[in-house]
């Protein structure tokens, strides 16, 4: 459905005015998660009922440094002693990789007719923003991947937290991070710094996910030298969460009945295949003693980095562990992307080709 002619301001202002709401509603009725779920669902029943809702650019960008900064502070020298120790759990993330697109690629272009570029990049549990650019230079369908890719991480942010409580017996209160008032005022100067050098500094190399790997980088380095000791404060996490919650309800602006039927209902059977594929892989790193239960869960779990970094953080979890995986995955994808590229764009022309001469 086509959005109004509204200034961007005020549309900004408006969604960041319901996502307000659902963080205060949520907060005012003990419900898990208030600075995450409360902004998601606000944001997407809006967006659902036509609002004239929009992101907020480069600030929720900027708030995925937060993450990076966390991310960073976590690694310790102990961390990364104990980097050979994951190495068969690591080693399993390209069969993981290779089992989703067995499954998932046949899927969206068998059962719901996607193009072959559309279908790998729907595929692959990569960054959303990462598999859409990857996918539109290709010849995907740019809007098909965004919901595609929206509803996967809708889903999992959803069930994730009642799978570690119901599943796990874990709780949504461990502390997140000290409050600001209680941290050294100049290593808080220091996370803005290495936030803003690793963000923009790894833009300015083409470095993916820039935002939060740029960040994790340089934090992770100077709390190996011993100069950075604690993660953000618990403010700087919340609106973290606040960001990633509004970011996915706004996801969904502008859905059509069409879309809703064909792209958001395949990517809610995509994620139930994922789901199945992640509980094989789970259940293999916890029976050979590769991991605990909950870490084997979040690092297996086909969410984004942003969201598992939030949920690691919230249960307390090895997010040294969990971390490692995630990245793997993600270099793997990104890295295999130009190739699948070329592979798909090979394929389509010998397809024409083909069918040239049929006629």
């Amino acid at each position: 459905m086509p959005q109004p002619d509204i200034p961007i301001l005020k549309r900004r202002a408006l969604t960041l005015g319901m996502a307000g709401v659902g963080a205060f509603a949520f907060w005012i009725f003990g419900l898990p998660l208030p600075f995450l779920f409360g902004p998601m669902a606000a944001c997407l029943v809006g967006a659902l009922i036509g609002a004239p809702l929009k992101g907020l650019g480069q600030i929720s960008v900027g708030a995925r440094t937060i993450l990076g900064v966390a991310v960073g502070a976590s690694i310790t020298p102990e961390v990364v002693g104990r980097l050979p120790q994951m190495a068969a759990s690591v080693a399993l993330i390209p069969l993981y990789i290779t089992a989703i697109g067995l499954v998932g690629v046949p899927f969206f272009r068998k059962v719901y007719g996607f193009d072959w570029a559309t279908s790998w990049y729907a595929s692959m549990p990569g960054g959303l923003q990462d598999m859409v650019i990857f996918g539109a230079e290709a010849g995907g369908d740019v809007r098909a991947l965004s919901l595609i890719h929206a509803t996967r991480v809708l889903i999992i942010v959803t069930l994730a937290p009642i799978i570690l409580t119901q599943g796990f017996g874990v709780t949504l209160d461990n502390p997140i991070g000290a409050p600001a008032a209680e941290l050294p005022l100049h290593e808080m100067f220091i996370m803005v710094g290495a936030a803003l050098l690793g963000w923009k500094g790894g833009e300015r190399i083409g470095l993916f996910g820039a935002s939060i790997l740029g960040p994790m980088i340089v934090t992770g380095i100077l709390s190996m030298l011993d100069v950075i000791h604690f993660r953000p404060p618990a403010e700087a996490i919340l609106t973290a969460q606040f960001m990633i919650g509004l970011g996915i309800g706004v996801g969904y602006v502008g859905v059509t009945l069409h879309e809703l039927r064909r792209d958001v209902t395949a990517g809610v059977i995509f994620v139930i295949l994922l789901a199945g594929l992640a509980a094989v892989f789970t259940e293999i790193v916890v029976f050979f003693g590769l991991a605990p239960g909950v870490e084997g869960f979040l690092a297996f779990a086909p969410g984004g980095q942003a969201e598992m970094t939030v949920l690691a953080i919230i249960v307390g979890a090895d997010l040294g562990y969990v971390i490692v995986h995630h990245l793997t995955r993600v270099m793997l994808v990104i890295s295999g992307a130009p190739i699948a590229a070329r592979l798909i764009r090979l394929r389509e022309r010998q397809s024409g080709t083909g069918e040239g001469k049929d006629q």
